[in-house]
């Protein structure tokens, strides 16, 4: 009995040898870059959802078994799934269909669908994560979109999202209309401390993974931006939030803005395009992220008639390369992010582009995209790093990213949770 006992056991346990063995997956590129620095001739073991090992690739073939399956990736890179830090996966660009038209005339039913394709597009791109800071009218169909995702009912990256995102009352869009006519407005307008705390809860209740704020829009006396919630209102939401352990972001462009939301507690600056050397050096000491957007920008302006390449750089392009460079110089930590949907979804490597065009090294830019977004966003147990024990999200693209930004687009292999996806 005791032999027949045993004889099963080992039975068991060489079959369960025999099937971990056949879920190994042994990457062999040229290049790893692991989230922080360039490996040569390394490869990278995936068993199951998750990175078994890392190594040179002579010592994992010592010990690889025979029947793992290998990839070999010539002329190619490995890298962490990217983070893309903002998106809005519930617009399409602007020079297609206006904002205003989106948020008043598109069903939410269709924007929805056109979200599904948005975010297969993004996985298809690499980007394995992102962060969808506000549905900008479709109320809450990213939580549904998120568990599609989750549930395997469509593809897309992870997300993190925002649900409605808050506004002081009066100061977002649509305005372009009659005052005694009242529209649906892009975010959810919030005021006072009842209304702020009721409004910010009802959000995390419905599924917010974290709250976006507008601490400044363009609602000045001449249509200039111009800060919208005091410095109070901005504490109160962010503690709001932090007591359900959700972190509190800011549209931010102005000086005043972006100073009331860095002192409110505000863990990221979205846009930030009018940052002075003052508030680079708050933002660096305060240590809060800056989420530059510069592709959006760039496409606006575009949209607008300028011809880029061809015709000068408008003032608006030429102060943000300078407002830019001045965070770098402070130190300020910078997120990857392009507020994608102003321009095409799949696109998303446009912002590391312009990222390298305004100033940081093609490894700064990557790093961005992967291991700091990882840390700004509280991922870095999860993904954002090639390290034994995380989540097996990984991008393949053939040449050198960190030489050439623009191998980013030449993506040959993506692999989320371990799991490849069909690029085609």
């Amino acid at each position: 009995m005791y032999f027949r006992k045993s004889l099963l056991f080992l039975f068991i346990l060489v079959g369960f040898r025999q099937i971990s063995a056949q879920n190994l997956i042994y990457l062999r590129p040229d290049k790893v870059f692991d989230g922080e620095k360039v490996l040569e001739k390394y490869g990278v073991v995936i068993k199951g959802n998750k990175i078994e090992s890392i190594d040179i690739q002579v010592n994992i073939e010592k010990s690889l078994p025979k029947d793992a399956k290998i990839i070999d990736l010539k002329n190619a890179t490995l890298l962490p799934g990217l983070i893309e830090g903002h998106t809005h996966l519930f617009l399409h660009p602007y020079n297609e269909v206006t904002w205003d038209d989106q948020v008043l005339k598109e069903a939410r039913s269709y924007r929805t669908a056109r979200a599904v394709i948005h975010a297969e597009k993004t996985l298809k791109a690499g980007f394995t994560t992102a962060r969808d800071l506000g549905t900008e009218g479709a109320e809450f169909d990213d939580v549904g979109l998120k568990k599609a995702i989750e549930d395997g009912v469509i593809l897309g990256p992870r997300l993190l999202i925002a649900t409605k995102a808050l506004i002081a009352t009066g100061s977002y869009g649509p305005r372009t209309f009659s005052p005694d006519i009242k529209v649906p407005q892009g975010a959810e307008e919030a005021d006072g401390i009842d209304d702020l705390i009721k409004k910010t809860r009802n959000q995390i209740g419905k599924g917010a993974d974290l709250i976006k704020i507008y601490a400044d829009y363009r609602w000045g006396l001449r249509g200039e931006a111009a800060p919208t919630f005091s410095l109070d209102e901005i504490k109160l939401i962010v503690a709001t939030a932090q007591s359900a352990g959700r972190p509190t972001v800011a549209h931010a462009s102005t000086v005043e803005g972006m100073r009331r939301a860095i002192l409110g507690g505000v863990e990221t600056i979205e846009h930030g395009d009018n940052g002075t050397p003052e508030i680079w050096k708050l933002m660096a000491e305060k240590n809060v992220y800056l989420c530059a957007t510069l592709a959006a920008g760039d496409a606006i302006t575009q949209y607008r008639g300028w011809k880029k390449g061809v015709e000068e750089e408008p003032e608006r392009i030429k102060k943000k390369r300078v407002t830019f460079k001045q965070a770098l110089e402070a130190g300020v930590k910078i997120c990857f992010g392009g507020d994608v949907g102003v321009f095409a979804h799949g696109d998303n490597a446009r912002e590391l582009e312009m990222m390298v065009e305004y100033g940081m090294t093609p490894t700064e830019a990557l790093k961005s995209a992967t291991s700091v977004n990882a840390d700004a966003f509280h991922l870095n147990k999860e993904v954002g790093r090639i390290k034994q024990g995380l989540l097996a999200d990984i991008v393949v693209v053939e040449g050198n990213p960190m030489q050439q930004i623009s191998d980013i687009r030449n993506v040959k292999l993506v692999m989320k949770e371990g799991k490849m996806i069909n690029l085609r």
